[in-house]
């Protein structure tokens, strides 16, 4: 053991407490007891450029009021504090030698405490980066919150009563496997459209659209069925297709149109029209091609032939009129068609900064089995593909049995388009070749629930309106 470290037995550790400093005194000899007032450096004179002071240069002053000697090697306290001369003149009046932090401190414990502990600066940049980490997380957590309150917001807007959802979960079905195994992303929904409006005791049911989705091929058909066409509802015997709703529900109308069209119906969806004039209008408008110009009518509002942006008290307009276009019912059901086309292709158009406010307002006039995380996957399979839309109808005639007009249903030409529909094809090119695997099933199109006469060629070819009757859009 060196001499310096050596410990005297009797002596306190560090030596004795409360006497100055003595000039020339080596490294490790009595430090700083002097009681306050006195000279506060040991041995040697001051460093350079500090008054007041004999320790040697580049020492530094033990710290205020600890009288004990300190150790060669180890570093004194800050200059200048209580009982001491240091660079900042006389110390005041403090804690100077002797008990009880002298020597004989109760700090004295065992250990060496001619160790003076410095404590580490915490870097203000570490501090500041936790500080932004905790914001930045607070506001990730409050934005999933008030992402979470508007997803839940939209869904309960858009949720159907629990009525039907309970009976739509009985009748909701699976897309149908290929022949060949693979698995296919196609699948049918139904779109049921109201057309209430301000005064009417009830909605009426003016809208039936099958719609085939298919995001590999980004390919969506829609096929309007005449709200008149004839059907037999299980219990209330012939009856137009729109009542399928009155009688069933939105179950009810599933059942009804699926047998009809004979392909699975995997979801289903209520638009009310009078409100997509919000939807319209919060895309900036929607692009339609009218296929002729037509005073106002039902629809209140005239228009000029030719592609056109419409607003939506313009585009609620187009979709209601029947009196003043051709093909009467047959027409306005391909302007309901194209308003829904137009609002497809505004959406996935849009950019996404604008998508919560058209979600938003869809979800006011929409009702249906989808959530609303569901809409936006199916949605973003379609972001950035170049999307194909097929419009079509029913092939139908206008019908009068037993003094009630109805709708009547081509048999051969409905199961031909279905065929053409679920194969993927444009619905309207009688000239496509239909795959085996669509030629062959035998439910395509077969609507088996239509009391309508099978022999139709004579009646069509006679009917005052048909289906070929409406004004061809581009």
């Amino acid at each position: 053991m060196s001499e310096r470290n050596q410990h005297i037995p009797g002596q306190p550790r560090g030596g004795q407490s409360g006497q100055p400093g003595q000039p020339g005194q080596p490294r490790g000899g009595q430090s700083f007891g002097q009681p306050a007032g006195g000279r506060g450096y040991a041995g040697g004179q001051a460093p350079q450029g500090v008054p007041g002071s004999t320790t040697p240069a580049g020492f530094r002053p033990a710290t205020a009021g600890r009288g004990s000697h300190a150790q060669g090697g180890y570093r004194p306290a800050t200059y200048g504090a209580h009982g001491s001369h240091g660079a900042y003149g006389q110390g005041q009046q403090g804690f100077g030698g002797g008990a009880p932090y002298g020597g004989g401190s109760p700090y004295n414990t065992g250990r060496d405490d001619n160790l003076i502990k410095v404590r580490k600066k915490r870097h203000k940049g570490a501090k500041i980066a936790l500080i932004i980490v905790g914001i930045v997380v607070a506001l990730v957590v409050a934005a999933g919150a008030a992402l979470a309150l508007w997803v839940n917001s939209l869904n309960s807007s858009m949720s159907l009563n629990e009525e039907d959802r309970q009976a739509l979960s009985q009748v909701l079905e699976q897309p149908t496997q290929a022949a060949d195994g693979k698995e296919s992303s196609a699948f049918y929904m139904l779109i049921l459209g109201s057309d209430a409006r301000e005064g009417d005791t009830a909605s009426r049911s003016d809208v039936t659209m099958l719609a085939r989705i298919d995001p590999d091929t980004a390919t969506v058909d829609l096929i309007s069925i005449p709200r008149d066409t004839m059907v037999t509802i299980e219990g209330q015997g012939t009856q137009k297709i729109n009542a399928a709703y009155a009688f069933g529900g939105a179950a009810g109308a599933v059942e009804c149109v699926s047998e009809f069209a004979g392909v699975p119906i995997s979801h289903y969806a209520e638009v009310h029209f009078d409100e997509l004039e919000d939807v319209v209008d919060a895309l900036g408008g929607i692009w339609v091609d009218v296929p002729e110009s037509f005073d106002a009518g039902n629809g209140g509002m005239s228009f000029q032939a030719g592609e056109q942006k419409l607003n939506g008290e313009q585009a609620l307009a187009y979709a209601r009129e029947r009196y003043n276009v051709s093909g009467g019912d047959f027409g306005r059901a391909q302007a309901q068609r194209q308003i829904v086309e137009g609002i497809i292709k505004q959406v996935l158009a849009s950019s996404p900064a604008d998508l919560p406010s058209i979600i938003g307002q869809l979800a006011e006039s929409v009702s249906t089995d989808y959530s609303v995380t569901d809409m936006v996957a199916l949605a973003q399979q379609f972001m950035g593909k170049d999307v194909t839309m097929y419009s079509a109808a029913c092939p139908s005639y206008s019908l009068s049995q037993d003094g009630v007009s109805y709708v009547g249903t081509m048999f051969d030409e409905w199961r031909a388009m279905m065929q053409r529909v679920d194969a993927g094809l444009d619905p309207n090119d009688e000239s496509a070749e239909i795959p085996e695997e669509q030629a062959n099933n035998p439910d395509l199109g077969a609507a088996t629930n239509s009391p309508a006469p099978q022999q139709y060629e004579d009646l069509a070819a006679n009917a005052g309106l048909t289906t070929d009757d409406v004004a061809p859009a581009e």
